[in-house]
């Protein structure tokens, strides 16, 4: 025959037939240690019905990386032709007509006929078993029965990925049950298949690329109340990550962010677990939709104050402040389940999430609080988020904040001085506090240094507007004296007409 047998005619046409399919005597079972949460040290147990003495145990491991590491695929769609024949013995052909006759253990078939196969025929029966139609089953419990004589090299590996990669897509394709794709992850756990990247992960990914979005939660959610999952190390202090901050990472990359932040508290809520490095990125979620939210209203104001809209009523200021609370809530709220159940080593980060937060939402209070939490717990924040939030704070003149922050500068150097000061300045600028903004100035001046072009010029012009409603000219005299006097700007003339009095007021400086 030119073509006597065909093996796994594509990867797509892989099925994967349930345990209702199996023989009674080869059932095996999945039996889950106990566990106090996700990442509980449990082993997966294969227990053999006939022999229960036979079981032997699966330690599982989390991968390395958040990142899906892509795979050597191996070509599945192979025939067999009269030269492959030729090369094939008798013993692989009786091996498979025994495996079909399912009178006997696999294990035990191939353990007999170990001799007779060659590791070319091994995979050959792996991809046999793996066809449209066969008993996929067999297919596992023969890489278990490799994976036990150790007969698994880096081909054969590469192969049983494929083969499991197949399967689970087509189950995930066909629109199978949540619960059908995780039992396919736990069968291959139990037989030892370990692929250089988290399964879960892959899952995860296919089903978001499918766009099964509410199908791809109810998958994260099974794999939590199951306490199955072969999580990886996190990106950020070494902490563990895990379906849940995966998908919430999805998500976010996509720019969903107040989704991200809902599903870690539905599902905690719910009485599950998702990991404590998945909080972590639900609060950098909550730092993104801030900024996203700030940056919309900067341009909101913009079109009011451009005449291109009407200002915003008090009704919608009032949902624009509850709109942010509520974020800044959700934030709150993930952080202190981060403290409850995280090590005291990540305490820095949760501070350093709440400080990027609170700076997103311009309050300058709790920003500085956060400042002195990461300085109690030893992360020292860079020297620009302080002079960020000495700007928050200035803006709302909350002098005792400001005092507290200004101690830093008094020993900084000249260069560090200047850039505080400056940012100082403008936070009195933005706050419409131009007195305050004027004394900075003159600070400034006096420490021998000179304030930037347009820091000078905003004060200026913030003071000149000043002088039209109050008619105070005091602060604008002195600081312009001042300037003049370090030759920062030429010669002025300086005048003020009292219309009660007909009066033109001039002065030269």
């Amino acid at each position: 025959m030119a073509s006597a047998y065909a093996f796994a005619p594509s990867s797509t046409e892989l099925n994967f037939s349930f345990r209702s399919s199996i023989s009674p005597q080869r059932y095996r079972h999945f039996v889950p240690g106990a566990h106090s949460g996700f990442w509980a040290k449990t082993s997966p147990r294969i227990i053999n019905h006939q022999n229960p003495s036979s079981s032997f145990v699966v330690p599982k491991r989390p991968s390395k990386n958040w990142e899906l590491r892509s795979f050597n695929s191996v070509e599945l769609d192979r025939n067999v032709t009269s030269d492959d024949e030729d090369e094939m013995s008798e013993g692989f052909l009786e091996a498979i007509e025994e495996l079909e006759r399912m009178a006997r253990e696999p294990s035990d078939i191939l353990e007999e006929m170990n001799e007779r196969l060659s590791a070319k025929e091994l995979q050959l029966v792996l991809v046999y078993f793996a066809q449209e139609g066969r008993d996929s089953w067999c297919a596992l419990e023969v890489f278990e029965w490799l994976k036990k004589e150790n007969k698994v090299d880096k081909e054969t590996m590469e192969l049983m990925v494929s083969i499991m990669c197949g399967w689970v897509k087509k189950l995930i394709e066909k629109g199978n049950e949540v619960g059908d794709v995780v039992d396919l992850l736990v069968d291959m756990d139990c037989v030892g298949l370990k692929p250089g990247f988290s399964m879960i992960e892959k899952v995860i990914s296919l089903y978001w690329e499918m766009g099964m979005k509410e199908r791809v939660v109810v998958f994260v959610e099974e794999v939590l109340r199951r306490g199955y999952g072969d999580a990886d190390d996190g990106e950020e202090d070494g902490h563990k990550g895990g379906p849940t901050g995966y998908l919430a990472w999805k998500m976010m990359v996509d720019g969903n962010y107040r989704d991200a932040v809902k599903l870690v508290i539905d599902l905690r809520e719910s009485g599950l677990k998702p990991e404590v490095y998945s909080h972590l990125i639900a609060m950098t979620a909550v730092v993104k939709e801030l900024n996203e939210f700030a940056k919309a209203l900067r341009k909101l104001k913009g079109f009011a104050r451009a005449g291109l809209i009407t200002e915003l009523d008090e009704e919608n200021v009032r949902l624009i402040e509850k709109y942010q609370l509520d974020i800044l809530a959700d934030g709150v709220r993930l952080s202190n389940w981060v403290m409850q159940e995280g090590s005291s080593s990540i305490s820095g980060v949760v501070h350093e999430r709440l400080l990027a937060m609170y700076i997103c939402a311009g309050r300058g209070l709790e920003a500085e609080r956060q400042l002195w939490e990461m300085k109690l717990v030893g992360k020292e924040a860079d020297g620009d988020l302080y002079d960020i939030v000495l700007a928050i704070c200035a803006s709302q003149k909350e002098a005792s904040s400001i005092a507290r922050l200004f101690t830093r500068i008094e020993v900084a150097s000249s260069l560090r001085k200047k850039k505080s000061l400056s940012w100082l300045l403008r936070g009195y600028v933005k706050g419409g506090h131009y007195d305050d903004a004027a004394e900075t100035l003159i600070k400034m001046l006096d420490l021998g240094l000179n304030p930037d072009y347009l820091d000078r010029a905003a004060v200026l012009q913030g003071l000149r507007k000043g002088i039209h409603r109050s008619g105070n000219v005091e602060t604008y005299l002195k600081l312009c004296k001042r300037l003049s006097d370090a030759s920062l700007i030429g010669p002025a003339l300086v005048y003020l007409y009292m219309k009660k009095y007909k009066l033109w007021v001039i002065k030269m400086l």
